[in-house]
């Protein structure tokens, strides 16, 4: 599934939502010398780009490697719906989702969080919105050669809902009585970059940053005691500039935008971002979104749930619950920015 490269690096790495700048900075008085070694790969149709903190030792980066492969592997073949013989897909595709579908822990995990953040965001943020998603050219299926009726939004609109689901957590399982499809590419990303963190971690690695497409966790720090150093992209879909500089350790950040991937049709540009409640492309004045969080599967569904409800729905919630959250909006004359007071502690230009 992936392919892998091993050095130590002074990489500049551009995601389609951050950026990440990572200095391989060594101490002349320490013994072994730490470099900072980066493996990395495509996966989920993007890239993966793990950073980790050791001495050089050839066989124990060859062994992380494949790990983290392993890890990356198990993720796709339990949440892809470009995979036919994914769990995932062969869940969508059963006829009858009344009776209870056993599910693995990990499915299990996601689709519990996915209905906790779904609650939280009342609705904007919906793993069966995947029907409206194809219908507008977004999933796995081929891109319509013209945009949806309204009848068949209406129609494919009918079958969703977060609240039809029905989960066990004895025995993990998933029922629903109207048959459901799940679509977790807004939260999956984010779990395999936790899950190639639960792994670093098992391995004893101390210092690490795991980026998944954009979506990022890291933990300690870097050779000579420096933090992590994040930047999140101006929203433009030209030339990539630097917005604003952020330093995290033990956390996880995830960015929502609708300005790279869209299409234009009859001179109207679509945004790959549904909005559950109306079947609709997302066309607020919201431009990005980033969501910082404990784990990265939570900051993924939170800035995706942010951005379908546009930055004063969101900037109010995101307050009340203390979750640290920076928006850029599009302005008569460029772009504002905004965060949380929970935001600012992270920001360091």
């Amino acid at each position: 599934m992936t392919s892998r490269m091993l050095r130590p690096v002074r990489v500049f790495m551009a995601s389609a939502i951050v950026a990440l700048v990572v200095t391989a900075l060594a101490g002349c008085s320490f013994e072994p010398e730490e470099n900072i070694w980066e493996i990395s790969g495509p996966v989920f149709g993007t890239t993966y780009h793990i950073s980790v903190v050791l001495p050089e030792d050839e066989s124990r980066l060859q062994q992380l490697a494949e790990g983290i492969e392993g890890e990356l592997e198990a993720v796709d073949a339990s949440m892809s719906t470009w995979r036919a013989d994914s769990e995932l897909s062969v869940l969508n595709r059963t006829e009858d989702q009344s009776q209870w579908i056993s599910l693995s822990e990990p499915l299990f995990e996601v689709l519990k969080r996915s209905k906790e953040i779904s609650e939280l965001t009342g609705g904007a943020f919906d793993v069966t919105v995947g029907p409206v998603v194809n219908l507008w050219g977004f999933g796995p299926e081929a891109r319509p050669e013209t945009v949806p009726s309204d009848e068949r939004l209406a129609k494919a609109l009918s079958e969703t809902g977060y609240e039809h689901l029905e989960l066990r957590a004895l025995t993990p399982g998933l029922r629903a009585q109207v048959r459901q499809y799940i679509d977790l590419s807004a939260i999956a990303k984010g779990y395999g970059v936790d899950a190639v963190a639960r792994y670093l971690d098992s391995e004893g690695v101390g210092a690490y940053l795991v980026e998944i497409g954009g979506e990022v966790r890291v933990k300690g720090r870097k050779p000579g005691g420096d933090a992590w150093r994040l930047a999140i992209e101006e929203p433009t879909s030209g030339a990539r500039q630097v917005n604003r500089v952020i330093a995290l350790d033990g956390k996880a950040m995830a960015t929502s935008g609708d300005y790279r991937n869209y299409y234009e049709s009859e001179g109207r540009r679509y945004s790959h971002t549904i909005d559950p409640s109306t079947g609709q492309p997302i066309s607020h004045n919201l431009a990005s979104v980033t969501v910082i969080a404990e784990d990265c599967m939570t900051a993924d569904a939170l800035a995706t749930g942010f951005n379908v409800m546009g930055f004063e729905r969101a900037r109010a919630l995101a307050v009340r619950e203390n979750i640290p959250a920076y928006f850029i909006v599009r302005a008569k004359d460029g772009f504002e920015t905004h965060q949380t007071p929970a935001f600012s502690s992270f920001v360091t230009q």
